[in-house]
């Protein structure tokens, strides 16, 4: 069976593409490699390097005809997105629409879409359901919630089946500081470096940071199950900056500093995804605490191979 990843040499992508192959699917990556790394992908996966808003890329999907395609490519820099909305918008919106179009004109089952825990702005909740109302406070959440809802009407008027996973602040081995880049890798970076970690803020900001290899699991039990659903991918429990510093002090043996530097604009305080539906209609559950998860990205910023045992998990 065919299998379609947009975005498959990123870093959430390589990390699926794997778990597609290693489940006995024919894999297919649409990548422009603006920040994709082939490096990274599967030996037995098979790249095609173009434009997810290109005319290419819906050749390569009418020819391969498959089951369903995973859009994870996209725009992902905030900062960039309010910088140049324009681009944002041609990358996400666009990019989407021309996914979409190819899909329904070559009879592809579904589409699994990759979007964000920003599309709610920073509504002031404990803890968000996927039926609070969506807010985008940056254009990059603005194109995603657009996308989202392309995609409900693809379905609406065509048929198109999808599921969309609104994934909570992931991390994990391959992440790099740039493009899909969040808090964790640009620590792992100046870690690396030798230089004082940055806290844009007060650092009492919270996110509900996901391991990677949870992200893989639910986004691969939506081939099965979450059909025309939005679902969490998170763990439902939110941890401060400051409260990751300190996980890295505990994991790394010199001494650390810390930078704290006026909050970025667009930047949400917090953010804790509820992931109850998504346990029910996937059939999953994170199985990483952070703690668990942190160890393993912090092997490898040391270098120190992640076994294959590690990821099962």
């Amino acid at each position: 069976m065919k299998m379609v990843v947009t975005g498959g040499a990123g870093f959430i992508g390589s990390h699926l593409v794997n778990g597609l192959v290693n489940q006995g699917y024919e894999v297919h990556v649409i990548d422009n490699l603006t920040t994709g790394d082939p490096g990274r992908l599967h030996s037995e996966a098979i790249l095609h390097v173009a434009d997810v808003n290109s005319q290419q890329t819906t050749a390569y999907i009418s020819v391969l005809k498959p089951e369903v395609v995973f859009h994870l490519a996209a725009q992902a820099e905030v900062q960039r997105s309010i910088q140049e909305p324009r681009l944002d918008a041609d990358a996400n919106v666009m990019g989407t629409i021309n996914i979409l179009d190819a899909c329904r004109k070559a009879g592809v089952r579904k589409i699994v879409f990759a979007s964000t825990a920003g599309v709610y702005g920073d509504l002031e909740r404990s803890q968000l359901t996927e039926d609070d109302p969506v807010n985008p406070v940056t254009f990059y959440a603005l194109s995603k919630a657009a996308g989202e809802q392309y995609i409900r009407l693809y379905y609406h008027f065509f048929g198109l089946q999808y599921t969309i996973l609104r994934y909570g602040n992931v991390y994990g081995p391959g992440q790099t500081a740039k493009g899909e880049g969040g808090v964790v890798a640009v620590f792992g970076e100046r870690l690396y470096q030798g230089a004082p970690l940055p806290i844009y803020g007060d650092g009492l900001q919270t996110r509900d940071f996901i391991y990677v290899k949870d992200v893989v699991d639910a986004t691969l039990a939506s081939i099965l199950h979450g059909d025309q659903s939005v679902l969490h991918v998170s763990t439902g429990t939110d941890h401060s900056v400051n409260t990751l510093v300190d996980l890295i002090r505990r994991l790394h043996p010199d001494r650390i500093d810390v930078d704290y530097l006026p909050a970025k604009i667009g930047d949400i305080r917090h953010s804790c995804l509820n992931n109850e539906k998504t346990r029910e209609r996937l059939r999953w559950s994170p199985l990483f605490s952070l703690e668990e998860g942190m160890e393993e990205t912090y092997r490898h910023w040391l270098g120190t191979p992640v076994s294959q045992s590690d990821f099962s998990k």
